[in-house]
């Protein structure tokens, strides 16, 4: 069916970034429904929510329970019973059950009356996605129509026993359409968006579970301006945000597109728990543009005819004639790289922290670039936290803050990110007589400078106790080479400094609250950068074995880029003296000639063979370029 033209043709439409917990059922529902409630109030008539919205994204094998998929069907009738859609379309992300075979759908709900359901087509399946796990890729043609038995609650409560299941659009009372693109069909050479365009759908809405990756936000805006730019037409993004349980951390930023332009974006790194953005569009401009491309009308016009969802009591333009389109931004919010580094680990730490029950950090600080990449970021994450708390006293990131650092008074806000860290945060230079004073004295002052509960732990008496056992057990002593020990001994003398690190880490990490008369655990944080894994240049169960590691999948190069960024952005100094240190194990005697006084001779890139500039280079080639050792 055509379109018809002419009239009041302005639609105000929602999309939102939710930070939705893998199972918190009662907790994604209250999100949605604040979602739904603040899109009403900005006057929209269609809502889009992001991806698996109703039970979190990351629930992995639960997908695999039926007990899932009742939760979300009975979510799902709380939120209509509740009013979510009531004078609104709302675009709801759930799995679904059809015909015996796990469908990721989307649900469209208007005045508690289930319209679609719409299965995914394209699975994710690159990178950390396994959705063919737990989904079935639906291979029903467009406008295929077939009818989804619904749960006896839907019969009881809302009068409704079958609700239209496939690939179909809305098409509402005054000609106003709606499709669904989901998450990675807009990544696919046949995305779904072309085929609706053809078709004269003029919105589109894509709920999205995409997870951060650096410069992956410049790759949506390619995507969906390049769609809207070639097709026409209006085109919402929306997405998850946080760290629902996992590894991953959902980066946001909703949009709103129009005809090649953005009308509308929201942030990619908060700690807000639910972000709505709107735009009012004149859907008679995505006709004119459409009109007005020849090849559009022409491939347009042997299009097959794909079958609609006719809702013809409803309509989506409101005839409100004082409003007036949403003007594109000038100019869109993308962070450079050194900002995504440290910032989305850092809100991603904070969730995982106000989640777990922990009572903090325990970071073993060496001075060295790593450890100190991860203390920035936690003293990002006290920045982050110290504004949004300040900024509402009673909001949800004030009450966590005053719940994470056990603050009874229900006004208590920190007055700086320090006082934060300060409570949080607990460092430890763990020296041995191979430390130098230039690592010691790093160590001491990034603590001083971001706030953390600093200790200067020696544990040079616990390797000499443990050497004493050995060599009383075997009449054995090992040497370091430069002493005249083989290699075995000199790296056996290394390795037990750095295990007796870890363990010592998880004693303090139990301890440290109780010393400071506080309840609760602490969460260990590794600082194991991506080079010297792929490399192998670690020692197994030492520093690097540790509860988190937020700079797992991040280069040196890239962590010593971010140290002098936060050195300017938080105007913490020594972050660029630990930028231009010499990386360093410190675990062999120091053969230079003024000791413990100067820079360690031990030296990362000697004794890996290879600098951390080549380990980048071949890390790169073999992830992104996909080279094995004979194509580098």
């Amino acid at each position: 069916m055509k379109n018809p033209g002419g009239g009041a043709s302005l639609v105000t439409v929602a999309t939102c970034n939710l930070n939705q917990w893998a199972l918190d059922f009662d907790g994604n529902m209250e999100r949605i429904l604040r979602s739904c409630l603040k899109a009403k109030e900005h006057g929209a008539s269609y809502r889009l929510g992001p991806e698996l919205e109703i039970c979190g994204y990351g629930c992995e094998d639960h997908f695999l329970e039926q007990d899932t998929f009742a939760h979300c069907w009975e979510s799902l009738a709380e939120l209509m019973e509740r009013g979510a859609t009531d004078g609104m379309l709302c675009d709801f992300g759930m799995p679904v059950l059809f015909g015996g075979v796990r469908y990721n759908c989307r649900v469209l709900v208007r005045d508690k009356k289930i319209l679609l359901i719409r299965p995914k087509t394209a699975m994710a399946d690159q990178g950390n996605y396994r959705e063919s796990r737990y989904f079935t890729s639906f291979r029903g043609t467009m406008g295929q129509v077939e009818k989804l038995v619904l749960p006896g609650t839907f019969r009881e409560k809302f009068q409704q026993a079958t609700a239209t299941f496939g690939i179909q659009y809305m098409l509402f009372g005054d000609g106003t359409t709606v499709g669904c693109e989901s998450c990675e069909e807009l990544w696919t050479p046949r995305s779904t968006h072309i085929e609706l365009a053809l078709q004269g759908v003029e919105i589109i809405g894509n709920g999205s579970g995409s997870y951060h990756e650096l410069r992956k936000l410049n790759q949506r805006l390619e995507l969906i301006v390049s769609a809207t730019r070639k097709c026409g037409g209006v085109y919402l993004y929306a997405n998850q945000r946080g760290c629902d349980g996992g590894r991953l951390y959902y980066d946001g930023g909703a949009l709103i597109a129009c005809n090649g332009r953005i009308l509308a974006q929201a942030s990619q790194f908060s700690l807000e728990d639910v972000e709505v953005i709107t735009a009012t569009v004149d859907l008679d401009d995505v006709r004119s543009y459409r009109a007005s491309i020849p090849s559009i009308g022409i491939q347009a016009a042997i299009s097959s005819r794909g079958c609609y969802v006719d809702d013809s009591d409803f309509c989506l333009v409101r005839g409100d004639y004082l409003s007036t389109p949403s003007i594109p931004l000038e100019s869109l919010q993308v962070h450079i790289s050194e900002e995504e580094c440290c910032l989305g680990p850092a809100c991603w730490l904070w969730d995982y922290l106000r989640r777990s029950g922990a009572a903090g950090f325990f970071l073993p600080l060496s001075g060295g670039a790593d450890s100190s990449s991860v203390a920035a970021i936690v003293g990002a994450m006290c920045q982050l936290v110290t504004v949004a708390a300040q900024k509402d006293l009673n909001g949800q990131v004030a009450q966590d803050c005053r719940r994470v650092c056990r603050q009874e008074l229900a006004s208590w806000v920190p007055a700086t990110s320090q006082e934060l860290a300060n409570i949080i945060l607990h460092t430890a230079f763990m020296g041995t007589r191979n430390s130098s004073t230039k690592t010691t004295d790093r160590a001491k002052r990034l603590g001083d400078t971001i706030g953390s509960y600093h200790l200067s732990i020696p544990i040079g008496l616990m390797v000499e106790a443990v050497l004493k056992v050995f060599t009383l057990t075997t009449g054995m002593s090992p040497r370091f080479s430069s002493h005249g020990g083989t290699m075995t001994e000199d790296l056996a003398m290394q390795n037990i400094q750095a295990r007796l690190r870890m363990v010592t880490a998880y004693l303090y990490a139990q301890l440290l609250p109780w010393v400071r008369s506080r309840s609760g655990f602490l969460l260990v944080l590794g600082s194991a950068n991506v080079d010297e894994g792929l490399r192998g240049y670690m020692t197994k169960y030492d520093c690097s074995s540790a509860d988190l590691n937020p700079i797992g999948a991040i280069s040196k190069g890239d962590l010593k880029k971010m140290l002098i960024w936060a050195s300017l952005a938080y105007g913490w100094d020594v972050l660029a003296d630990v930028a231009e240190a010499p990386p360093t194990a410190e675990l062999r005697p120091s053969t230079g000639e003024n000791g413990v006084d100067e820079e360690h001779s031990q030296l990362d890139e000697e004794d890996m063979g290879m600098s951390y500039y080549e380990l980048g280079l071949f890390g790169s080639l073999r992830k992104l370029s996909r080279c094995g050792p004979v194509s580098m």
